[in-house]
C-alpha cells in the first residue's frame, strides 16, 4: 500500500533579506573552512560604509591589543574573535548588516563574563570615546579570561 505524499512546506518569509544574506555567508565561511582569518575580517571591515568601517576597525585594534591570543575569523559575515579551541567569544555587528540604528559588540557563551544569574552579553555602540575604548578592552580581557 502506498504512501500519500506530503506536499512541501509553503515557503514563508520568516526570514528578512539582510538574515538570509547573513546565514548565506556562514554556509559559504562552513565551506570555505578556515581560511586566512585576519585577511578575510579585514576585508569585510574594507567592504563596510563608512561609520561602521571606522567603529570596526577601531573595535579590532582594540580586541587584538586587549587579546592578542584570540584569532579573527569571519561568523555570518561579520568580524569575529575566537579561543585556542575555536570558539567564538566576541564579534562586532555593523549597524548596517541588519539596518539598525546602532552597531552591536556581541559576546558568545564561550565569554567568560557571567555575573550572578544574570549579565549583558551585547553592548549598543553609536561611537567610540577613550572611556568606551577602555570599557571594551576590560571586556574582552574580562571574557577571554
Amino acid at each position: 500500500m502506498a504512501t500519500a505524499r506530503k506536499a512541501p512546506a509553503k515557503a514563508t518569509k520568516a526570514f528578512s533579506a539582510e538574515e538570509r544574506a547573513a546565514m548565506e555567508e556562514a554556509a559559504r565561511e562552513a565551506r570555505r573552512g578556515k581560511g586566512n582569518g585576519e585577511a578575510d575580517v579585514l576585508a569585510k571591515i574594507a567592504e563596510m560604509d563608512e561609520s561602521d568601517r571606522k567603529m570596526a576597525e577601531r573595535i579590532h585594534a582594540i580586541i587584538k591589543k586587549a587579546a592578542p591570543e584570540l584569532t579573527s575569523k569571519t561568523w555570518y559575515g561579520m568580524p569575529a574573535y575566537v579561543n585556542a579551541a575555536g570558539k567564538t567569544i566576541c564579534f562586532f555587528q555593523p549597524a548596517a548588516k541588519f539596518k539598525t540604528r546602532y552597531s552591536t559588540l556581541g559576546f558568545q557563551d564561550a565569554a567568560k563574563l557571567d555575573d550572578g544569574n544574570v549579565w549583558p552579553n551585547a553592548y549598543a555602540i553609536t561611537k567610540l570615546t577613550a572611556a568606551d575604548e577602555a570599557t571594551i578592552a576590560t571586556l574582552v580581557k574580562t571574557a577571554v579570561g
